[in-house]
């Protein structure tokens, strides 16, 4: 009897979402490259489960019920391409393959085109929450021509993780909708975890909290409405974890210079093509860039001297001024990234993606899971056109609530020589984002003045143009 879905790519996330398909009653067929692979998956993991393996694409191919569903789980870029080349000749009309890696999204619409050229379907989905998350249930994030995601609705609403409303997947939107949403929430993630990693930092270097006060302090974080999360729970437990060699705790003995896989960068450069800001979000990558000169920053830390020292009021009471300053960059970290996703429906995908429905999906399974995420879904929900998350009510009077104490961690920052570039960036996009006047009316004169590019007038209507004879 034919497989009803089948998985091409074994490596630890194809394996685990093999695994979640078949459990929940969907038999599957696998192929990967190395042969071995395949055995070593079936003789341990996928042993006894109605997990099919096979060792030439046409025979994987042959294997499935039509129309075939397979769903590629290999790297990014010219691997899914030459995946995609090879499989091609083997299908037939109407068969789809579905991208679950985390490709570019220019990518994906060039593919969903080629594919319907051919008769077939094409499906360009993000996957989020890691190992964990592809076995139990991630969040899923499709994209394409809503007739191919009905096709495979009955599959991804069981093995994506399931929330109070409903299982974490919808249908996006079209072309590359489904990847470029999934690229936006790395980048969200990547302000998140900036922002976490400066709150440590404060709390560590400013407040003096050892290992296990700096766990209680998570801890107790991750049991608030505002910043229950994925990435709090984590923290927390990382701060127990101690290092076997050296009996310091682990986090202390890791080297200081972060990687990055490229989907923040790609969300930094979409949204100046956009002219959308993301001043959180690129203050993140930059932070990842320079932590990566690692070997510079220790030459220059014996030559650059500015100040340093420890907070010297209440203990107590700075931390929960961090906790108020971290809240407040989060919700414009989400901000921004809400506000991307909202230009870039219009503008690249001619569609409305639904951001309520995005923050939903993102509830469960995900990397940026988070009690606050029901918060976002409701404003949006109460107001579909709303121009900036800022502007819903409740995370307006969060934020005007606890700005004093937001600007008070960034002054002391500064004072003790701290770099903060994420609470920063954030502050300085709430204060741009309030003024009804900034100082660009120069930078117009400026402008016109050394290259006639002409400028606006505050007293004439929107779009007129002129110069000044500036000489």
């Amino acid at each position: 009897m034919a497989q009803s879905f089948g998985l091409i790519g074994l490596a630890v996330m194809g394996e685990n979402l093999a695994l979640n398909v078949e459990r929940n009653g969907f038999p599957i067929s696998v192929y990967n490259r190395t042969s071995a692979t395949t055995e070593k998956f079936m003789a341990e993991r996928a042993g006894g489960k109605n997990v099919l393996p096979t060792f030439s694409l046409e025979e994987f191919v042959q294997s499935l019920e039509r129309p075939r569903r397979i769903l590629i789980m290999v790297k990014a870029g010219a691997p899914v391409d030459a995946v995609m080349g090879q499989l091609k000749p083997l299908l037939q009309e109407g068969d789809m393959i579905i991208d679950g890696g985390n490709s570019l999204y220019t990518d994906t619409e060039r593919r969903v085109k080629e594919m319907e050229a051919a008769n077939l379907s094409f499906i360009g989905m993000g996957v989020s929450g890691g190992e964990e998350g592809a076995l139990n249930g991630p969040s899923l994030m499709p994209g394409g021509t809503e007739a191919a995601y009905r096709e495979i609705e009955p599959i991804v609403t069981k093995i994506a993780a399931q929330v109070d409303d409903g299982p974490c997947v919808t249908y996006v939107g079209p072309g590359g909708s489904g990847h470029y949403v999934k690229m936006v929430h790395n980048g969200i993630e990547y302000g998140d975890m900036q922002l976490i990693a400066e709150a440590y930092d404060l709390l560590k270097c400013a407040a003096g909290l050892d290992h296990v006060q700096l766990h209680e302090v998570f801890a107790e974080w991750n049991t608030t409405d505002e910043l229950n999360s994925f990435l709090i729970e984590i923290t927390a437990n990382i701060f127990t974890k101690m290092d076997d060699q050296t009996g310091l705790p682990l986090v202390d003995v890791i080297l200081d210079a972060a990687g990055q896989k490229g989907t923040g960068r790609w969300t930094v450069e979409t949204a100046l093509e956009l002219g959308v800001s993301i001043p959180t979000i690129i203050a993140a990558v930059n932070a990842r860039i320079m932590s990566s000169i690692k070997e510079e920053r220790v030459a220059a830390s014996k030559e650059l001297i500015g100040p340093s020292g420890k907070y010297e009021g209440d203990t107590k009471e700075f931390i929960n001024k961090v906790r108020d300053a971290l809240y407040c960059s989060k919700i414009c970290s989400y901000a921004q990234g809400m506000a991307l996703i909202g230009k870039a429906s219009q503008e690249l995908f001619n569609a409305q993606v639904d951001l309520g429905e995005c923050a939903r999906i993102w509830k469960g399974g995900c990397i940026i899971r988070a009690g606050f995420l029901g918060k976002i879904k409701h404003a949006f929900d109460e107001n579909p056109s709303l121009p900036n998350l800022l502007l819903a009510p409740e995370f307006k009077q969060t934020i005007l609530d606890r700005q004093a104490a937001w600007r008070e961690v960034i002054m002391t920052a500064a004072k003790l020589g701290i770099p903060v570039p994420a609470f920063s960036a954030s502050l300085d996009y709430f204060d741009s984002y309030r003024r009804d006047r900034l100082p660009q009316n120069l930078t117009q004169a400026q402008r016109d003045y050394f290259g006639a590019h002409t400028y606006e007038r505050t007293d004439k209507p929107r779009g007129e143009a002129f110069h000044a004879d500036w000489f």
